[in-house]
């Protein structure tokens, strides 16, 4: 099992699986998302993912002019789990807390969309756009 939660510790989720790939979202939506040179997320099918506390500060935002929304805790801001997929959830790596000793980065996504200051490294697989098999 991993845990997680956001910095003020409100919001507090499980994950009732061994995550073992990192996905590094490159594109420019996840860059103004985190301020950063994009995101980085592990994905749990629905049924291996329960929250644990404070549900009801978790918010969502849906970007009006695209298929992508943010969800982020009320009380701190923090980015939190949200809906990838009908059957996965996305969970910002960073909220993890336990048993992260075996995650590595696997995956490059989106990096036709990089800033140009992005320099990416290590052995993750590169992606031009979306993820695929």
């Amino acid at each position: 099992m991993v845990e997680g939660h956001c910095n003020c510790s409100s919001v507090s989720f499980a994950i009732d699986a061994e995550p073992k790939e990192i996905f590094v979202c490159h594109c420019s939506i996840c860059r103004r998302w985190t301020g950063n040179n994009g995101v980085a997320v592990i994905i749990v099918p629905n049924d291996k993912f329960r929250w644990i506390t404070g549900q009801e500060q978790v918010a969502c935002w849906t970007k009006p002019d695209a298929d992508w929304q943010s969800w982020f805790c009320r009380i701190c801001g923090s980015a939190l789990p949200g809906a990838n997929d009908e059957l996965n959830m996305f969970v910002p790596a960073g909220l993890l807390q336990s048993n992260t000793a075996g995650l590595r980065i696997a995956h490059h996504i989106w990096v036709d969309s990089k800033a140009s200051w992005d320099e990416i490294s290590g052995n993750g697989k590169i992606h031009p756009k979306e993820f695929q098999n």
